[in-house]
């Protein structure tokens, strides 16, 4: 018979994979509780999963603190799924690097990355009924600014510009472009591209997560052009998002037990 486990044995190992839902953090706290009630429907559409989230800075917890409690609880296997619509810096080099020098200090830990969000068809669905949550309904005179953030990773920027298209071949809106809260195009520029293929009325799509100061700003550009211009609401806790962040799980689950 083997003695039982005294305090000092190993922590058993578990079976079921956690997920840490890893955002990129903020300064403005309602960019953090935004990530956290996304976390909240995560959780609501996968009962029993173990759903944390992270930050990747400037918002607590840390990423590294929550690698960290999940080894020490027994977990030698954890899937990150970062919430970045895009595959800029953030999703090419700061989590990478970030897993690589946290993994290096635990034993045993086998952390599988899922894609990034976007681009993906759900996401898109979601643009679309925040639009339409905010009143801008298929019409064609209203013309629509699908806004992002803006990299330097010039394929981010166009995957960006992607969606844009998709969204005005699907038909409805007088027409569809895109622009960006930290290089050209900016809204300004946007809106009067909108206003020169005859669109009367004009309303914001964030291709942002979560508020924050950023897209604050985004909204008072937009109002300065245009002042009846209609803001939606970003991505946030939608219930899409929750839906593609477990699909993203699942995926790279999978990938894992088959390697």
């Amino acid at each position: 018979m083997h003695p039982p486990p005294t305090p000092t044995d190993p922590p058993v190992r578990r079976v079921n994979v956690p997920l840490i839902a890893v955002a990129h953090g903020s300064r403005d706290p309602r960019s953090a509780a935004t990530v956290r009630s996304l976390v909240t429907e995560v959780r609501v559409a996968s009962p029993g999963l173990d759903v944390r989230a992270a930050f990747l800075d400037l918002s607590e917890p840390p990423l590294g603190e929550v690698l960290t409690e999940l080894h020490a609880e027994g977990h030698r296997g954890v899937a990150v799924a970062p919430l970045l619509l895009g595959t800029a810096f953030h999703a090419r080099v700061d989590l990478p690097q970030l897993i690589a020098e946290v993994t290096a200090q635990l034993p045993m830990l086998r952390v599988s990355v899922t894609d990034v969000l976007g681009p993906d068809q759900l996401l898109e669905a979601a643009v679309l009924d925040r639009l339409a949550g905010a009143g801008a309904h298929p019409d064609a005179e209203l013309g629509v600014v699908l806004t992002g953030v803006g990299s330097a990773h010039v394929p981010a920027n166009d995957a960006v510009a992607r969606v844009a298209d998709r969204l005005r071949a699907g038909g409805g809106f007088g027409a569809v472009t895109h622009a960006f809260a930290t290089c050209g195009p900016d809204g300004a520029a946007a809106i009067a591209r909108l206003r020169a293929h005859g669109c009367r009325r004009f309303a914001v799509a964030p291709w942002f997560l979560a508020p924050g100061l950023l897209l604050d700003r985004v909204a008072a550009l937009a109002t300065v052009s245009e002042p009846d211009v209609i803001v939606a609401e970003p991505l946030g806790a939608h219930p899409l998002l929750a839906e593609l962040v477990l699909t993203r799980y699942a995926e790279a689950v999978t990938l894992s037990r088959a390697a």
